[in-house]
Formats: structure tokens, sequence, C-alpha cells
């Protein structure tokens, strides 16, 4: 079996700091890299992980024949994860957000437009499809949804002609959609295929990317211990803009509320403190060899309990 290498596996483990006899929380286990590269670094290290796709689950068969008594695997998104892992004061936290290489490369599972699949796009393999969501939103819904999330200036083409098709057909494989967003859009030589944007938005309004997002962080924030680190890799500028004011609020950062991180919910006292306020960014060398570690972003920040907020 090879081993699956994460993204940015050096630069987490530089900032996690695993050490002996700590317990961390691996929130997107997916292929099991960031558990293995954990479990390998310090000598009896506890890992929790966490995943919301039953593949994962069974993935991670061998990680607990091998660690039986030092790793664990629940079944559940890690926006529940309060609720979901044993009661412990955690030494670190790791978060992932890409889709994981297994689900991306599966082409049955439909997040790729690379081959024929259905229209799929659950990481929980249940509840509404993107096929459901294409078929049953309205056009104004829909091109929200394709401008919210995808960052798409023609959404509003795109739905209409999604609305327009599927009253003959309704979408059920990945290529239908991707040809029709193809045509609706076209790209130049060496753009970016035109069906990304779409595929992206859908996919986060099928598993509520951003909302599990919110609530795991918030749900660190109250799982960490004092110094237990919180480190985030994300992918796209939605996500990284929800970590990134996550952390100024909770450091004592931010003067003003904003519409991710409302005023009111700004806490009194700093509930973390941040070593650097620079993102970091993949290696060059990991980026040529692994063009999926391009667009990743990394934030961390160290769980306190003892400092004041600032005065205003």
């Amino acid at each position: 079996m090879s081993v699956h290498v994460p993204v940015m596996r050096d630069e987490v483990l530089k900032v996690l700091k695993p050490s002996p006899h700590k317990i961390y929380i691996d929130a997107t286990f997916g292929a099991g890299g960031y558990s293995r590269a954990i479990l390998e670094f310090a000598e009896d290290v506890h890992v929790v992980a966490l995943d919301r796709d039953p593949d994962a689950i069974e993935r991670g068969a061998h990680l607990k024949e091998k660690y039986p008594r030092h790793f664990s695997l629940y079944k559940t998104c890690f926006g529940d994860m309060k609720s979901a892992v044993p009661k412990n004061a955690y030494d670190g936290i790791v978060f992932d957000l890409g889709v994981s290489s297994p689900q991306f490369d599966e082409i049955s599972r439909g997040f790729s437009f690379r081959g024929e699949g259905p229209l799929d796009m659950r990481m929980s393999q249940s509840g509404p499809t993107a096929s459901d969501l294409v078929n049953t939103k309205s056009e104004e819904e829909l091109a929200d949804i394709i401008y919210r999330y995808g960052d798409e200036r023609k959404s509003r083409r795109i739905a209409k002609a999604i609305v327009e098709a599927r009253r003959e057909i309704p979408f059920s494989t990945t290529q239908e959609l991707a040809d029709l967003v193809r045509r609706v859009v076209p790209s130049k030589p060496g753009d970016i295929d035109a069906a990304t944007r779409t595929f992206q938005a859908l996919r986060i309004a099928v598993n509520d990317e951003l909302g599990e997002l919110e609530r795991g962080l918030e749900a660190s924030e109250e799982l960490l211990s004092d110094g237990g680190r919180l480190v985030v890799v994300s992918f796209h500028s939605l996500e990284d803009r929800i970590v990134k004011e996550f952390f100024k609020s909770r450091a004592g950062r931010m003067g003003q509320g904003s519409r991710h991180v409302p005023l009111a919910e700004i806490p009194q006292k700093p509930t973390f403190k941040l070593a650097e306020t620079k993102v970091i960014a993949a290696s060059r060398e990991e980026t040529e060899n692994n063009p999926r570690a391009r667009s990743a972003k990394l934030r961390w920040g160290i769980r306190t309990r003892e400092e004041e907020m600032p005065c205003q």
C-alpha cells in the first residue's frame, strides 16, 4: 500500500509540534496522511481522527490495526466534533479543508469533471446530491450558489442555461453539466477549465462546507487545552477568509465585527495568540511535484485563556 503524503505535511508538523504523551485531533482524516505523520513523529502520541466519508473510515482500518492503543477514528462531520470525540483537553487540532485525493480521483464520487460520473459530490454519501440541486433549485438560487461559492461572473448565464436544459432532460452526470458550462462560458487556451468554478460552488453547497468550517473552528476553540495548537490548511479564498478572520477576532486583533465574525461573537478575552500573522504557503518544490498544493494556505494559532482583551 502506497503511503499518502498530505499537502504541506512538513509545515503542519513544524507548527503543530506533536509531542510524546499528547493527544491530537485530525479533523479531516481523508487518506490518513496527517494522522500517520503525527503517529510517526512522536512516540506514545494519540490521534483522534474524524471523517464524514464512509470510504475514509474503511481506509483507516490499517492504522487502527497498526496503532490500536494510539489511534481512533470516528465517522462524523468535524462541525460536530465537540459531541463526537472523547471528553479531553486536546493538545492540537489540524484541518485539511481540501477534497481528499480518493474523493477527487474516484470518478464515481462525482467531484471531478475529468471523466463521466454521476453528478453526486456528497462527502458523506448521504443527503441531497449535486444533481438534486441542479435539477430543483430555481434559476435565481442557482445563480446565487454559483456566484457566491464559485466567484463565477457568468453565474446568471450558467443558471439560465441549466434551467432551460433541464426542462428537456434532467442532469445526471458530471460531463453533462461540464459540457453545458463550457458552451456557455468558452475559455481560452491556458485558462482553467470553464466548469471549475461551477463545480466548486456546487460541491461547497452540497456539503455545507463553509458552515461546517465555522462550526469546526468554534468547536476547536472549546476542545483545545491551554497552549494547544490549531492548524488549518485551506485551498480557496472563501475558506481562508473565514479562518483568517476567526484567528484575528480570537486574538483580539479585530476592532470591529465583520459579516463572518459579528462583533457580538468576539470574545471579551483573547482565546488565541498568533505566533505569526502571515499566511504560510507550500514550498516551490512541493508545488512543482503536486499541483494541488499551489493554492494551499496554512494559518495557525495557540489556545490561551490567560491574557485579557486589550482596551479599544
